[in-house]
């Protein structure tokens, strides 16, 4: 597994966090771990011996703020939509444009036998969204709302 890195921030109604990586991709990978965190116990989830499974999402959006948030909002849609007990997301590619970007990427989740979600997110919020390159790493602000 690749390493994450993410800290939470205090927030008065939602939950928000910063997520960091050494390329756009590692700090969406980062964000999209700091999300799951939260809506699973993910140390029992990556124990459990479940099947593990994949579902692939693709994502287009003009900016990198609207890519991380399509993203992010993807991923909180299928675990939702389809009941899926997700651990872990893999940005494939990002393949940048004139016109914006486009994401591939995989959501890891298993078929675990015990109920392991610890937080629903309703919705991954443009509100205070950022995406910056900070002396040569991206960050990345989230805000959710749970």
């Amino acid at each position: 597994m690749r390493k994450t890195s993410f800290r939470y921030i205090p927030h008065t109604a939602d939950v928000s966090f910063m997520a960091y990586g050494p390329t756009l991709k590692g700090a969406i990978e980062s964000a999209a771990h700091a999300m799951l965190n939260l809506m699973f116990d993910l140390k029992r989830l990556n124990k459990d011996k479940g099947k593990i499974r994949t579902s692939a999402i693709l994502v287009s959006a003009p900016s990198d703020e609207q890519l991380v948030w399509f993203t992010l909002q993807e991923i909180a849609s299928k675990v939702d939509e389809k009941g899926l007990k997700a651990y872990r997301f893999e940005v494939s590619e990002i393949k940048k444009a004139r016109q914006g970007a486009k994401l591939r990427g995989r959501i890891f989740h298993k078929d675990a036998k015990e109920y392991m979600a610890l937080m629903d997110v309703k919705a991954v919020t443009p509100h205070n969204l950022a995406v910056k390159k900070i002396r040569g790493r991206w960050g990345i602000r989230v805000v959710l709302d749970v």
